[in-house]
């Protein structure tokens, strides 16, 4: 970081001068207007670009070197999670049937592009979404709202005998990935224009906090998903209702835990965050118990068993760190 003096001119005017680099890099000359706006924590953004228009970022994607579709597919997804406005999809002969599906599921998953022109021989996207028409802390409610009825119902579902109903859970997680993938591309786009923290009306502290806890959710989300693909063995060998009633009943304190965490975020509520840490104890010792259990029965259901009580023990470590992301999060925003 450069240090540079405040000077004092004309008696009323303080100034200060710019590094030469930035002026060059710019292509800055004499008596051109810069921005300067001020931002929550006290410093300055200086832009030479005085519009507030989005940032235009496009990335090109040559098929024909990409050995593999579900390689284009991460590919895509890692574009727009790193903020490109548009994405161009070539190939130098037709783009193939597997391509053009891989270009629609892109198009199911994530949020804001569209396909906006089409060829023969190429795609163009476009992200049509306006970052700042979907805040922070509301993606993060919804999130918490899929993957806490996700776990209600694949409990339910092992209560009730019902595969159904578990793997309806499971595709459900795909809204909680595309969530949390907008997630994290609202945060790089934030970090990248730094003019939008203004217009969201958030501080890159508390950004960076939601997208550390979209993470954690999407990662419950995948062991909510893997409680569902282990219910059906449960359901066809007719586990006994003592272990049953044993898996529900960790499984609603698991999900009391992460209910917790993420209600002490939005109440910003430090001593609930604590507490709220100490209960993974008693879940840790409640699953230990069931998988002794589980021990004497047939080697499938043992592991199936096994499988759900590791997941549902996961779902209350997880939200453990969004606790104590949660409680890191409240003493910086004291300190500031």
């Amino acid at each position: 970081m450069e240090i540079r003096h405040v000077q004092l001119t004309g008696g009323s005017s303080y100034i200060i001068t710019l590094p030469k680099e930035w002026i060059t890099t710019f292509n800055i000359k004499k008596n051109d207007p810069l921005g300067i706006q001020i931002q929550s924590d006290g410093t300055l953004l200086l832009t030479p670009k005085l519009t507030q228009e989005q940032h235009q970022k496009t990335k090109v994607f040559d098929v024909s070197l990409i050995s593999k579709p579900t390689y284009l597919l991460q590919e895509l997804i890692g574009a727009y999670i790193a903020g490109y406005t548009s994405i161009k999809i070539t190939s130098p002969t037709r783009l193939s049937m597997a391509v053009q599906k891989v270009i629609h599921s892109f198009t199911q998953l994530a949020i804001g592009p569209e396909v906006i022109e089409e060829t023969e021989k190429s795609v163009i996207l476009k992200d049509l979404l306006n970052p700042t028409e979907m805040p922070f802390d509301q993606t993060i409610k919804r999130m918490h709202v899929i993957v806490k009825r996700m776990h209600e119902d694949v409990m339910r579902a092992l209560q009730e005998k019902d595969k159904t109903l578990a793997t309806d859970a499971i595709s459900r997680d795909n809204d909680v990935d595309r969530l949390h993938w907008f997630v994290a591309r609202q945060y790089n786009m934030l970090l990248q224009n730094a003019s939008l923290v203004n217009k969201m009306n958030i501080t890159i502290e508390t950004a960076s906090t939601c997208f550390l806890i979209s993470r954690i959710i999407e990662r419950i989300g995948d062991h909510i998903v893997r409680i569902s693909e282990n219910i059906p063995t449960l359901i066809d060998h007719n586990l006994d209702k003592k272990n049953i009633i044993r898996i529900i009943a960790a499984g609603d304190l698991a999900l009391e835990i992460f209910n917790n965490s993420v209600s002490s975020f939005f109440k910003k509520d430090i001593l609930a965050s604590t507490k709220n840490i100490e209960s993974v104890e008693k879940l840790e010792s409640v699953c230990e118990e069931i998988n002794t259990h589980a021990l004497m029965q047939k080697g499938i259901i043992a592991l199936s068993v096994g499988y759900i009580v590791e997941s549902i023990r996961r779902t209350g470590e997880y939200s453990q760190d969004i606790s104590e992301t949660v409680i890191n999060y409240l003493i910086g925003e004291d300190q500031s």
